[in-house]
């Protein structure tokens, strides 16, 4: 996986980042795993790397993957409207006839950025990421954390 596009690395040095990962038992025989990163800039960061993975993706919206001959493809939708600014990051990774699903939901909050992704899951797994987007949100804005 590409970090910048994944939301793990994004343009910009954070003042302090916090990563955990979330699960979900979703039916008897599926798992739902995903992450969430907080990331924190001293000045404007946050809002600079919203717009520099938006316009990244929009030159380079397919990536192929030398070392197991798949390719990733990307697309910036707009997410749920939360915080100040909030994306849709949507990847798949096809391998042959096997497809995974990776979306990310960044939603920026002045200078935090909150992003959930999921981790890998089937096509259509990307169901929960705005419920966990707003949990995560409302987590900042009552603990800061």
């Amino acid at each position: 996986m590409i970090p910048l596009l994944s939301g793990r690395q994004l343009s910009g040095a954070p003042s302090a980042k916090a990563a955990a990962t979330l699960s979900y038992e979703a039916g008897p025989d599926d798992l739902w795993v995903g992450t969430e990163v907080l990331r924190t800039y001293a000045d404007d960061g946050a809002r600079r790397a919203m717009s520099d993975l938006r316009t990244f993706i929009g030159r380079c919206p397919t990536a192929a993957s030398s070392n197991q001959g798949g390719s990733h493809r990307f697309a910036v939708g707009p997410g749920p409207r939360l915080g100040d600014d909030s994306i849709h990051l949507r990847c798949s990774a096809t391998n042959g006839a096997d497809t995974l699903e990776c979306d990310s939901v960044l939603v920026r909050i002045g200078t935090t950025l909150v992003v959930v992704q999921e981790e890998g899951n089937k096509p259509g797994g990307d169901r929960y990421l705005g419920q966990l987007a707003e949990a995560a949100l409302r987590q900042y804005q009552t603990t800061g954390s």
